[in-house]
Order: structure tokens, then C-alpha cells, then sequence
């Protein structure tokens, strides 16, 4: 062994990777003892067993998170201490980022420079950005009239809700935990968290360093598992929840399209093209899922992303000069592969890809489809993987599909890029970018692809409940 995989081999030997149920500020073993195999996706190896939550689990998880909002120092604390835990929590995360984004790239495949950068570099700012909102939560005061010979005042506050459950998908594991779990906590909320079955880690050594920044007990519990925590507000992520009247928020990914036209800035609109397909493997929740390429330069356009396809190196993701990692886990990889298949059945034309990589590991080809036509399987259903779909256009085909989370498009021409983005039917729009967010804008979809929104001031009233106050005198 020399250089780099000496180095990755030290690197993963000295990781520490809690594996237990957090229930009440302590790590311990699921009530019957139960556990489950995480998998790394690069080669299939078994990393660690982690608990398997029951319900039993869940019930003291939920316990211990409503005697914290109702009984412990979180619910009593002022706003702006609980905003110096928070931001104290951060500095760890920052502390441990080369260990959390190693730990994230061995469970979820990620890329290790994407993980450090973005998966990771992502939930720091998270938390920062929402401490420095703890102290700002406010109400106001209403003019009412008055009760003469009384007078009246009426003001609003704003109220956390209480114990919040959270579900948080694969693709983005730590990421999307702070996505969820940092506006919560400012809001002054407790939580109960459930990471997807096939990625727990990260989150379980972000419960570990919770405790390092003093977040009292049961504030933050994490129940690894299959099923949703109950009995309180739920906060979904690619998943759909059944109605009891709880508040619900949830973000149900989509088919995104990307309009590029002839005008465009046509390296930059390849560059980006491509990123809003094949970044993070494709499982991004605001991939482009249809491109729309003007005729006069459809071809252009795609032989140029073949060009560019075939330099990308795909390999090991703790290896820093890899381009493209392995899919999140089997089954996903070979959804994909049927994708792929059925896309060609139905007489789209397969350029590129389409198969699984010819190696160890969960590794699918970055894939290219043209002549999509609109009924297709393809042209309507989110890969969540690394498929470009593409069509020719004339006419405005783009918000010709029931998701509506994101959309994109290329122009030099200011007044149709406006024209268009006014159009399109979703909650975000890009105009010559792609997957630039940002913690302080606000994040979320239109239609099918859920409701509420992430990041941003308006992430904070998700968890918050409005009470007037009318008061005589």
C-alpha cells in the first residue's frame, strides 16, 4: 500500500461510528436486541451492524423528547442561549469534518471532495445560518377595535410546536438532517429523527457530538430503522405520510426539466447540464429529470456531453480524483438498470450508459437518452440515478408533468429567461445555474412534490404555531 490508500486506510480504521439507538442523551441497543447490516456501496462489505429500532424504542424516544420540551432546561431556555448551543454544535461538526464526510462516503457512496464540500460543508452552514435565528423569532402587535370604554390589545406569538418527528431520505444523509432538524431546534422544538435504513451513520455520530455541545437529554433522539416515528408533527423527505391530522411537511423530490436554448452559453450550459443530471450520482432530489434542447442545437449539445461523460472517472469515492461513485445500494442500482431497459423498450434512444459498471460495488454508467417523447415511462417517472433524458423542443412542453420542485433554463436572453421562469411551474428556478442553493433561500416544491419549504426564514414557520393574545383594560 502506498500514498492515498494508506492514507484512506488509516482513515477508516480510526473512525468511530456510534451504532446504537439515541434515545435521552445515551447510545444503547434496541429493546429486543434486534440489528441490521449497513452496507458500504463501493464493494458490497459489511461495515457495522446498527440497532433496529422497535416501537417500543420509538415510544421512549418520543417520551423522553416531550418530557424535554415540557420539563427539561430546553423548553425554559432563552432563545438566545439555545441559539450559542446550536452555534456550538456547528464549531464540533466543523471540528469533525473530514471524520463525518469519510463516514458518509463509506455509507452512502457519495464522492469524498462532494461529501466534505457539500454533504457536509452544507450542514454546517445549516445550523449556523438557523442559531443566529433563535433570538429573532417574533410576533407583532394588531390594531383591533377597541371596547370602549375599554381599550384593547392584541399581539401575536410564535410558538414552537412540540415534539417534531423527522424522516430523512439516503441521498443526502447528514445534509438533509440539517436541512430538517436545524430550524427545528431554533424554533425551540424537540425532535425524534429517523434516518433511512441504509444510511444511519452520519446521523448517529451526529448525535455523539450533540452531546459534546450540550444539548440537554432527549432534545435529540435518533431511532435507526424502517418504520416513521408517531404521534407528532412530521417532517417527510421522499417519503409520504398517512393523515391523523398532524402538521405535515414534505418534500417528494420530482422530474425537473431544464430548457436550453439555441442562444445559450453553450459551455457553461453542457458544464451545468451535466451537473444537474450526474451530481451526487444522480440522486439529487432537484436532478434534472428532462432536458429540453432546442433542435437547431440538440446534437451539438449531445455529442458534446458524450465527450465530457467519457472523461469522468468512476471509481472508488474516497480516492479524490474520482468523478463518479457508486449508486446508494442494490436495490436502488438495479431499479436503474430496469429504467434503463424499459426506456429502450419504449423506443427512446439509448447514446450512452444504461448499464451497471463491470466491477465490484453498486457502480451504474452515467447514461444519455434522446428522442424521448412525452408518454414515455421515462420522459414521466424521476430516476433518481444518473439518467440523462433528453428531447428536442419547439413548444412548451416542460411543465407537461405532475412534480414541480425545481426547473432550470439557459438563454442569453434576459427577457425570456424572465418570460420563462415566470412559467414554469415550480417551487425553485434556476437561470443559467443549476443546484445552487443556498441556507438562506427557501427550498421546496409546488404540485406533487410536496409542500412546505426548507432553508430560509420561511423553513422557521414549518415548526412554529401562531397564538393571538387579546387582552382588556
Amino acid at each position: 500500500l502506498k500514498g492515498k490508500n494508506v492514507q484512506k486506510l488509516l482513515q477508516y480504521l480510526n473512525l468511530k461510528m456510534p451504532h446504537q439507538c439515541f434515545i435521552n442523551g445515551n447510545f444503547e441497543d434496541a429493546e429486543d436486541g434486534k440489528t441490521y447490516n449497513t452496507v458500504n456501496p463501493t464493494d458490497g462489505s459489511v461495515i457495522c451492524k446498527v440497532s433496529y429500532a422497535s416501537v417500543a424504542d420509538v415510544d421512549r424516544a418520543v417520551s423522553a423528547a416531550k418530557e424535554a420540551f415540557d420539563n427539561g432546561p430546553w423548553g425554559k431556555m432563552n432563545p438566545r442561549d439555545r441559539g450559542l448551543l446550536l452555534y456550538r454544535l456547528a464549531d464540533l461538526m466543523e471540528e469533525h469534518q473530514e471524520e463525518l464526510a469519510t463516514i458518509e462516503t463509506l455509507d452512502s457512496g457519495a464522492v469524498y471532495t462532494l461529501a466534505l464540500k457539500t454533504h457536509v460543508g452544507m450542514s454546517i452552514q445549516t445550523f449556523r445560518y438557523f442559531a443566529g435565528w433563535c433570538d429573532k423569532i417574533q410576533g407583532s402587535t394588531i390594531p383591533i377595535n377597541q371596547a370602549r370604554p375599554n381599550r384593547n390589545l392584541t399581539f401575536t406569538k410564535k410558538e414552537p410546536l412540540g415534539v417534531c418527528a423527522i424522516v430523512i431520505p439516503w441521498n443526502y444523509p447528514l445534509m438533509m438532517l440539517a436541512w430538517k432538524s436545524a430550524a427545528c431546534l431554533a424554533a425551540g422544538n424537540t425532535l425524534v429523527l429517523k434516518p433511512a435504513q441504509v444510511t444511519p451513520l452520519t446521523a448517529l455520530k451526529f448525535a455523539e457530538l450533540t452531546v459534546k455541545a450540550g444539548i440537554p437529554k432527549g432534545v435529540i433522539n435518533i431511532v435507526p430503522g424502517s418504520e416513521p416515528p408517531a404521534d407528532a408533527f412530521c417532517c417527510f423527505c421522499c417519503s409520504c405520510a398517512v393523515s391523523n391530522l398532524k402538521k405535515v411537511s414534505l418534500e417528494l423530490g420530482g422530474k425537473s426539466p431544464l430548457i436550453i436554448f439555441s442562444d445559450c452559453d453553450m459551455d457553461k450550459a453542457v458544464r451545468m447540464g451535466m451537473s444537474s443530471v450526474y451530481f451526487n450520482k444522480g440522486e439529487n432530489c432537484i436532478a434534472a429529470g428532462r432536458l429540453f434542447v432546442e433542435e437547431s442545437i440538440h446534437d451539438e449539445y449531445i455529442r458534446r456531453v458524450v465527450e465530457e461523460i467519457k472523461k469522468m472517472k468512476i471509481g472508488d469515492p474516497l480516492d479524490r480524483s474520482t468523478d463518479h461513485g457508486p449508486q446508494n445500494h442494490k436495490a436502488h442500482l438495479d431499479k436503474l438498470v430496469e429504467y434503463c431497459e424499459l426506456g429502450v423498450k419504449e423506443g427512446a434512444t439509448l447514446v450512452y450508459g444504461g448499464r451497471q459498471v463491470d466491477r465490484q460495488g453498486f457502480f451504474m454508467e452515467p447514461t444519455v437518452f434522446t428522442d424521448v417523447e412525452d408518454h414515455m415511462f421515462i420522459a414521466k417517472e424521476e430516476s433518481f440515478g444518473p439518467v440523462m433524458v433528453v428531447s428536442k423542443f419547439k413548444d412548451g412542453r416542460a411543465n407537461n408533468t405532475e412534480f414541480g420542485l425545481a426547473s432550470g433554463v439557459f438563454t442569453r436572453d434576459i427577457n425570456k429567461a424572465m418570460y420563462v421562469s415566470e412559467r414554469l411551474e415550480a417551487g425553485t428556478v434556476f437561470v443559467n445555474t443549476y443546484n445552487k442553493t443556498d441556507v438562506a433561500a427557501p427550498f421546496g416544491g409546488f404540485k406533487q412534490s410536496g409542500f412546505g419549504k426548507d432553508l430560509g426564514e420561511e423553513a422557521l414557520h414549518e415548526y412554529l404555531r401562531t397564538k393571538a393574545v387579546t387582552v382588556e383594560y
